[in-house]
């Protein structure tokens, strides 16, 4: 299990984000929002990045619906994430970090859901969240974390995670991204403004032409 999963990936997961911190709670950007994938501790503000963290791996935690999330660009240098559940928010894209209470049945079953939790899925992945995906590789052992050298070189030209399971599917809610939280949007938000049809290429038909009479 340990070849299959970083050491720092369950400490993250089980981080408590966006408490004040206790060192710069005045400041404006005190919400530890960040954590530190060498020193595997505790989260951090942003001024405490550029104090104690300058040179480390660090990744920022961002918030939707009350739920900690984590940006794909940032997280797939990292980790593996194939199989998880991706969302397009505006024109960020995040994944969960762990598993979230499921909505009440809407009636309309889902064809796809999470393997661990059952939550209902956008399309044919197999985690809803990092934690799910975590919990299915310590019960099956047919997953992993860890990027091979094949997604090394694809992230470096930028091709990012290009299974077909690591496709981007757009959100059923779209949302706004404010500074270090993504909050839900307005109507005109999620849908477009309906464009004015076409003007008509129909044409009177012209009555039978009529040859004027010859002169006498």
């Amino acid at each position: 299990m340990t070849m299959l999963v970083p050491p720092w990936l369950e400490p993250l997961l089980n981080t408590a984000f966006f408490s004040i911190c206790r060192t710069h709670g005045d400041a404006a950007r005190s919400e530890c929002n960040m954590y530190c994938l060498d020193c595997n501790d505790n989260a951090f503000c942003f001024y405490c990045r550029s104090s104690k963290h300058k040179d480390h791996q660090v990744i920022q935690i961002r918030r939707s619906s009350y739920h900690d999330v984590v940006r794909v660009s940032e997280i797939q240098k990292v980790l593996d994430i194939s199989g998880v559940q991706t969302y397009v928010i505006n024109s960020a894209r995040v994944l969960f970090l762990n598993e979230r209470p499921q909505p009440k049945s809407t009636g309309k079953a889902s064809s796809h859901v999470c393997e661990i939790c059952g939550r209902s899925l956008l399309d044919t992945f197999r985690f809803c969240s990092l934690g799910c995906k975590l919990v299915g590789i310590k019960r099956n052992g047919d997953a992993s974390f860890i990027l091979d050298s094949k997604n090394e070189v694809a992230l470096q030209r930028g091709e990012g995670i290009s299974s077909r399971e690591g496709r981007v599917i757009q959100s059923s809610k779209k949302e706004e991204l404010f500074g270090d939280q993504l909050r839900e949007g307005s109507q005109h938000d999620i849908y477009p403004t309906t464009p004015p049809p076409p003007p008509s290429n129909s044409r009177r038909r012209k009555g039978i032409p009529h040859r004027a009479p010859l002169g006498s």
